[in-house]
């Protein structure tokens, strides 16, 4: 497994807008509109957090795309426990790769506690648990973002029994179609260690990036997490740190140095 990024730090944590730059970030003052994203890759790409999401974006994408291999398209990612900033994660790289031209599907299948519909300020009517049990199928309702290349498949009505659900043959159906007219579909789905979700989705997908939140998850959780995994053979390509520490005054200083012009 390998250590993808270290020094992930975001302070949006549900709607808060406050910058890890120390800059100023506008607040809206009038409801967005749909599909405009929440996070901080967007909001202030600029700060630490989100250069960090960049250099994640560049790390990740040499383990999806192996020299002289098939490139890896559908990516799971999970975390230990709860507030790890999986979700958050998932919407900000998801966003890096989207401006960097790939095209890009962001699955929630986080059925329990769904979290990209806010993320992206989208209604969460029709989704991913809408389109299983029908008497005939019906392809997946990607919505789209004010991010171009960027598409969100939100969780949809919660069902009675979410682990069911995902181990449904009409599954690798319906990733399928939402991965046709993708070059990488991201899913999001719940904490190892809290429900089987993760590890029944796991093993349905090309590989598994695992998040662990600095200072919140315990060492043993984050170990007993990774057991789980191998357990049900899950091909986990890396690990991502998030709510790291970084050095907050070089990067300002790199910034407002003024630029250095040639004589």
């Amino acid at each position: 497994m390998t250590d993808l990024a270290v020094g992930l730090r975001t302070t949006t944590k549900g709607h808060s807008m406050t910058s890890t730059s120390g800059a100023p970030v506008r607040q809206r003052t009038t409801p967005a509109s749909p599909g405009t994203p929440d996070v901080i890759v967007y909001t202030d790409p600029r700060s630490p957090a989100a250069e960090a999401y960049r250099t994640l974006r560049t790390n990740v994408r040499a383990l999806i795309r192996p020299p002289g291999g098939a490139p890896l398209r559908q990516i799971l990612m999970t975390s230990a426990g709860a507030d790890e900033g999986k979700s958050e994660a998932i919407a900000c790289l998801g966003i890096a790769f989207a401006q960097a031209g790939m095209r890009v599907v962001i699955v929630d299948a986080d059925l329990r506690r769904p979290a990209q519909h806010l993320r992206f300020n989208l209604p969460n009517t029709d989704g991913l648990a809408n389109l299983f049990g029908g008497k005939s199928p019906r392809a997946p309702t990607l919505q789209p973002t004010t991010v171009p290349n960027l598409h969100v498949l939100t969780s949809g009505t919660e069902p009675e029994s979410p682990a069911d659900v995902l181990a449904s043959p009409d599954l690798d159906r319906i990733m399928d179609q939402a991965s046709r007219d993708a070059d990488l579909v991201l899913i999001d789905c719940p904490p190892v260690c809290a429900v089987a979700d993760a590890s029944v989705l796991s093993t349905r997908v090309d590989g598994v990036i695992v998040v662990v939140g600095a200072g919140v998850v315990k060492r043993d959780l984050a170990r007993h997490a990774r057991a789980q995994l191998d357990a049900v053979r899950a091909n986990v390509i890396g690990l991502v740190v998030t709510n790291a520490p970084y050095n907050e005054r070089t990067f300002a200083s790199y910034y407002d140095e003024a630029p250095v012009t040639s004589a």
